[in-house]
């Protein structure tokens, strides 16, 4: 019994959910779906700690390959599009779009370099474009009398931003880069002539976009019902 419980692992959701225990098998084939990705956190009972997904040992083996894919395509920046649209297979939010969609979806978009330490959007300032994470790693923190609070780490195939597409808000919270990163910006005047032009890539791209949002805030109600469930 000891050593299936051992077995047991807790993956971190791109939606801020905790998926899981669930055995070996099933966190192997969940990274070969890419539903697990190199960076993404995962917790192993059997040394009570958190890790990268490729830092795992029994993981490891399925990144090599995937490291130097990635690589080169983050390598093959150019300044007509802005990114190999190779390396936009990585995004989830853009699952299900072809190379030849992905390469006229990037000519929306704009690539930027956040050296470290870099502030990428400033809570409270209004927003009008969302990000999306291709290489480095990157912190959201709120700042609560004057103490920095971390809500969460994200890494390449995660975005964020994504509300002020729709309503022009304040930012909620600070985007600092961790590490030496690159993202791609789409602004919401972008994504209107996106619609217009090519609906096609609008749809599911906005589509996808209010699954996350959904599944959000699912999370969010389920927090709070267990909250009240311990309370009564």
């Amino acid at each position: 019994m000891a050593s299936v419980l051992n077995a047991d692992f807790i993956v971190w959701g791109l939606d801020q959910t905790a998926y899981g225990p669930v055995e070996l098998p099933t966190l192997v084939s969940w990274v070969k779906d890419e539903r697990v990705t190199a960076d993404t956190w995962v917790y192993a009972n059997k040394t009570e700690s958190w890790q990268k997904a490729a830092e795992v040992p029994e993981l490891a083996m399925f990144f090599k390959s995937a490291r130097g894919n990635a690589a080169s395509n983050t390598a093959s920046v150019n300044g007509v599009t802005g990114v190999d649209p190779r390396a936009l297979q990585r995004i989830r939010i853009l699952a299900g779009m072809n190379e030849d969609q992905l390469q006229r979806f990037a000519g929306f978009m704009q690539l930027e370099k956040a050296p470290q330490w870099t502030v990428i959007v400033k809570q409270g300032d209004p927003g009008d474009s969302m990000y999306l994470i291709l290489q480095g790693e990157l912190r959201v923190r709120m700042s609560v009398a004057g103490k920095e609070t971390i809500l969460a780490t994200l890494g390449p195939g995660e975005f964020f931003g994504d509300i002020s597409l729709f309503d022009h808000g304040p930012r909620s919270a600070d985007v600092v880069a961790n590490t030496e990163s690159l993202v791609l910006k789409i602004s919401s005047k972008a994504v209107e002539e996106l619609s217009k032009t090519a609906p096609e890539l609008a749809t599911p791209f906005l589509r996808n976009i209010g699954q996350t949002l959904s599944a959000r805030i699912r999370a969010d109600n389920k927090r709070l019902s267990d909250s009240v469930r311990i309370a009564m």
